[in-house]
């Protein structure tokens, strides 16, 4: 099975600055995610000045730069993992978040194409 996490921090975790010692924590938990083969990607996602909107209604695509000022999620980042079961990933996004700090994670399954 495969998930993907989506994070949302608190807006007061997103401005704050994380010190060497969180990072430190963050790396370790990504290297061992990845040696065990469960963390196949991760990543943070640039803030909402970079964003886009593409958007079909009615047959037509439209595309609108970001920032969204509407927006009240902040979306911190991504991983994807590959488990064996709906528990397992729910384990690692704890794991996660007691390192990242408070917010939520989105955990979405994978359908996967054969």
């Amino acid at each position: 099975m495969k998930f993907v996490s989506i994070w949302k921090p608190d807006r007061a975790v997103w401005v704050a600055q994380p010190d060497e010692e969180h990072m430190a924590a963050m790396g370790r938990l990504i290297n061992e995610l990845m040696s065990e083969g469960v963390l196949l990607d991760t990543g943070g996602v640039s803030d909402g000045g970079s964003s886009l909107r593409v958007q079909r209604a009615g047959g037509k695509v439209s595309v609108t730069d970001g920032p969204f000022t509407e927006t009240k999620e902040i979306v911190g980042g991504f991983a994807i993992f590959k488990v064996n079961s709906k528990d397992e990933a729910i384990a690692l996004t704890r794991r996660f978040l007691e390192i990242a700090g408070d917010g939520m994670s989105e955990l979405h399954e994978v359908s996967e194409i054969s």
